[in-house]
Parts: structure tokens; C-alpha cells; sequence
């Protein structure tokens, strides 16, 4: 049942995930509003493409960092599966749905990663580790990431995590493959950026 503490963590998760540190970033670091650069995404992939490695993972760590901290905040206020899980979506769609960004932000796979990694640390690891020999046999990050994503309900079975803890998995990986559906386009198509691959 979802009391008013609840209701407070995924308001406060939402309002933490909406935090663009990709967008803020760019826009200190070099001046520029990341979002008219490469992909268009305020995401970690998209500020190293655009602005370098060291960007890159520190926009990759604060997007992490978003998905722990709603995590651990619910878990703090009120243990619940429903409260801990609700928090982790509330902070996925705030990084997708950013308040501040007019509902433009992200594709939820760092700040999702962070959530999973206090939820299920694990699966969240193999799941890391699909994502890592898919993109060095690949050189695709996109790809990397979806079968990531893909791959984390069979680690949650594997480990028999609870069911609403895999119902959980299955929404992220719904998310996160919908939330690529213009990379899974250009994959099939031949013109998604690949890692090493000079732009044109």
C-alpha cells in the first residue's frame, strides 16, 4: 500500500533523477547545450562522444550516483518493496522526463544502473558484464546496453529475487529497449555511431 512516505520518496527520487548532469556538464565545461551535439542525448555516451572520456565518466558516475541515492533514501525512509522499487522507477523516468529540461532527458541505462546496483548488486554486475563483451566484440554502446538490460530478468531468476523484484527487471528492460528504439533502427540500418568509427 502506498502511505504518504511513499508518495514523499518518489517525488524526491523523481526530482533527483530529473538533476541533467550531462546538460550542466557541457553547458560549464565548454559553454554548449549538449543536446544540439551527436546523439541529441544529455547521457554519459553522448558527452564523451561529444566533449571526451573524463566528461564522459563523470557524467556516467553522477547518473549512477542519481539511481543509488533514490535507492537508498527509500530504503532509509521506509523498507518496502513497493517504496525501494517505486523509487528506482520514479528516478529512471525523472532522468527520462527531466522537470527542468522540458521532459527531454536521457535513456535511463547509468541512473538505472545505479538503482539496480543497490537493489540487486549481482545481476546487476553480469548484467555489467553482458553489456562490457557485447560492446568489445561490437564496438556498439547501444547494443551493448540493450541486451544489458535485456539480460537482468534471467539474472533476477537465476538468483531468485522476489517476484516483484523481477516484475521490476522486465520494466527496465521494457524501458530501456524502448527508450533505444532509434538505435535498434540505426543498427539495423547500418548508421549507429560505433566506438573507433571516425563520423563522416
Amino acid at each position: 500500500m502506498f502511505t504518504i512516505t511513499t508518495i514523499f520518496v518518489i517525488a524526491g527520487a523523481y526530482l533527483i533523477g530529473s538533476i541533467p548532469f550531462g546538460f550542466l556538464l557541457a553547458r560549464f565545461w565548454k559553454g554548449i547545450d549538449i543536446r544540439k551535439y551527436g546523439s541529441g542525448n544529455i547521457g554519459a555516451t553522448n558527452v564523451w562522444r561529444t566533449l571526451g572520456k573524463g566528461p564522459g565518466l563523470l557524467v556516467l558516475a553522477l547518473d549512477m550516483l542519481k539511481g543509488v541515492t533514490a535507492v537508498l533514501l527509500a530504503k532509509q525512509l521506509e523498507n518496502t518493496d513497493i517504496t525501494v522499487l517505486a523509487a528506482a522507477l520514479a528516478v529512471m523516468a525523472g532522468h527520462s522526463w527531466p522537470l527542468w529540461l522540458g521532459f527531454k532527458g536521457g535513456k535511463i541505462i547509468a541512473t538505472g544502473a545505479g538503482a539496480v546496483l543497490a537493489i540487486a548488486p549481482l545481476p546487476l554486475l553480469l548484467a555489467f558484464l553482458v553489456w562490457l563483451t557485447t560492446v568489445a566484440w561490437s564496438r556498439y554502446v547501444s547494443l551493448g546496453s540493450i541486451l544489458g538490460a535485456v539480460s537482468l530478468p534471467l539474472w533476477m531468476i537465476i538468483f531468485h529475487y522476489n517476484k516483484a523484484t523481477l516484475i521490476f527487471s522486465v520494466l527496465v528492460a521494457a524501458f530501456a529497449v524502448w527508450k533505444h528504439s532509434s538505435n535498434i533502427k540505426r543498427l539495423l540500418n547500418g548508421t549507429e555511431f560505433k566506438i573507433g568509427r571516425k563520423k563522416s
